[in-house]
């Protein structure tokens, strides 16, 4: 057996923890598992609505939970760093200045997922329009990441066919690295 075909059957036997797995890593970090969770689910391992259900839900909260800690105790974590402080500012008036588009696209660079609703949460932005944008933008992110990943799925099949799988995996691996790099590229933009 393979090491891909042995990460499927793990996989299937262990369905409800996977997607548990799946919504912690998407309320925490982002892009690979969301990719990775799309191709098991082309694969037939996952279920695709399972999968961006869990997808869409970890964002959502993830960044919901960010955005509360820096409303609750944002200003008095930063009153120990005046350093911090002072790059806090900054992000402050970034936040305000684009708080209509920021919550859309801060799922996707690299680096910026974790700090995105922290920031949110600083600024002036109503509990009310961050939740609106954040439903909209976790929405976007799930369904485009899932179905990224579920669409190299089915053309690595086509290509590749079923025989092949461990060529399968490091394509997988290879598109993995090029959207990290690209997120990495992202960032620095």
């Amino acid at each position: 057996m393979t090491d891909l075909a042995q990460l499927i059957e793990a996989v299937r036997q262990h369905g409800e923890v996977v997607y548990a797995f799946i919504f912690a890593y998407a309320a925490s970090h982002a892009l690979l598992m969301a990719l990775f969770a799309g191709y098991a689910a082309q694969l037939g391992v996952l279920d695709l609505k399972m999968t961006l259900i869990h997808c869409f839900a970890g964002s959502f909260a993830g960044d919901v939970f960010r955005f509360w800690l820096a409303r609750r105790y944002g200003e008095r974590v930063l009153a120990r760093w005046p350093r911090v402080s002072a790059h806090a500012a900054i992000v402050k008036r970034l936040v305000d200045r684009h708080a209509l588009w920021l919550p859309l696209i801060h799922r996707y660079p690299y680096g910026i997922r974790g700090l995105g609703a922290f920031a949110y949460g600083l600024s002036r932005m109503p509990w009310g329009v961050f939740l609106i944008l954040n439903v909209i933008g976790a929405a976007l992110w799930a369904i485009s990441l899932v179905l990224a990943g579920y669409a190299f799925g089915r053309v690595s099949d086509k290509v590749l066919g079923d025989t092949v799988s461990g060529l399968s995996m490091a394509m997988l691996v290879g598109f993995l690295a090029i959207s990290w790099l690209l997120s990495r590229k992202l960032e620095q933009a």
